[in-house]
């Protein structure tokens, strides 16, 4: 099995140059609005906004800033396939402009944007980060009224294109070998997630990383997982570091990203020489980590009435028989992007250290 990977650098506003019906997800993380580091970024593309932030106008700076966003989410019903699923990473943010504090809720700006474009909300997850600082609140110190408390979470907000499901053949191989395990499906279709941290910036260039809130690879992993099938394609209108791209390559799925920085395409070109060794340690931690799930189960009195078909392992139900996972050998440069060869994976040779 082949996929392809390609980074657009050119602005993600209406995803010229995508096909239309050629994704079948879309993973992103945008720029959030009212979050300082965002400023520039979001003045360079419409000066209005350093404007209402010099007046202190946030509302408007708010508003704004959501209105670029728009103009990438006006693309996403012609390039998604209908049934297609959207995943967008978003937090919200607290400032203080001209003197007064408030929340922006940008979470609920993007609800508001997809709906009347078509799309249905599917339940949100909120994906708990853990803080930095013991210190829970804002304000005033140990005194009342006046103090905040801190934002912990993030949101990521599926969406489906239309009222319909994806359709499938019958038993259809890339779909049932697609499967993922009882456990895993417990813990990924939760609306709580605390076991994924951010990621510590490691970019050498100081501009770059100052552009850069790349979320943590188990992320897009896990939704890729989740709402795509072996060979979809997974669209990033934000791609940034690439690790949506990375994370598509692993799972066995196609990818395209758009970016507007080309320094960032560097980035991702070295990434993606590591996807053959981080995939055979992801497809092993899931196969560790699933016999470590089954030893507990057995301890505690529990059997299991199925097989796995290609890996030495019970498994709870009979959709997890066809499970199959596929390693990344070979990374190959092509015009247009990158190839990725994959086989089917035999092996056993990881441990159990990854939150996937």
């Amino acid at each position: 099995m082949d996929t392809t990977h390609r980074v657009v650098i050119d602005d993600a506003r209406g995803l010229a140059g995508l096909a239309a019906d050629s994704v079948e997800l879309v993973v992103t993380s945008p720029p959030y609005p009212m979050i300082e580091m965002w400023d520039e970024l979001f003045t360079d593309l419409d000066p209005a906004i350093g404007d209402h932030l010099a007046a202190g106008d946030g509302e408007a700076a708010f508003e704004a800033m959501h209105a670029i966003l728009d103009s990438v989410w006006d693309g996403l019903d012609r390039v998604l396939v209908d049934g297609g699923i959207a995943c967008i990473n978003i937090g919200d943010a607290t400032r203080t402009l001209d003197g007064g504090f408030r929340v922006y809720q940008n979470h609920a700006r993007i609800i508001d944007a997809l709906t009347t474009r078509g799309f249905e909300p599917l339940p949100e997850i909120v994906w708990r980060k853990p803080a930095n600082s013991a210190a829970k609140f804002m304000g005033s110190g140990m005194v009342p009224p006046n103090a905040y408390v801190t934002l912990e979470h993030e949101y990521v907000l599926p969406f489906r294109n239309g009222g319909d499901r994806r359709s499938f053949e019958p038993n259809a191989e890339s779909r049932y070998n697609a499967a993922y395990f009882w456990e895993e499906r417990n813990r990924w279709f939760s609306d709580l997630w605390t076991d994924l941290r951010g990621v510590e910036q490691s970019l050498a260039d100081d501009a770059l990383r100052d552009r850069s809130a790349a979320f943590p690879f188990g992320l897009p992993y896990r939704l890729i997982n989740m709402y795509s099938v072996y060979g979809d394609t997974v669209c990033d209108p934000f791609f940034g570091t690439g690790t949506t791209g990375l994370a598509a390559a692993v799972a066995g799925r196609n990818s395209v990203g758009y970016e507007l920085d080309p320094a960032f395409g560097s980035v991702f070109e070295a990434r993606i020489d590591d996807v053959p060794a981080l995939s055979r340690q992801v497809i092993g931690d899931r196969l560790a980590a699933h016999r470590e799930f089954v030893a507990a189960e057995r301890d505690a009195g529990e059997t299991f009435s199925y097989d796995a078909t290609h890996y030495d392992v019970p498994v709870r139900t009979n959709q997890e028989q066809s499970i199959r996972f596929y390693a990344a050998e070979s990374v190959d440069s092509t015009d247009a992007g990158y190839r990725v060869t994959h086989t089917p994976f035999d092996g056993d040779d990881a441990g159990v250290d990854s939150p996937y």
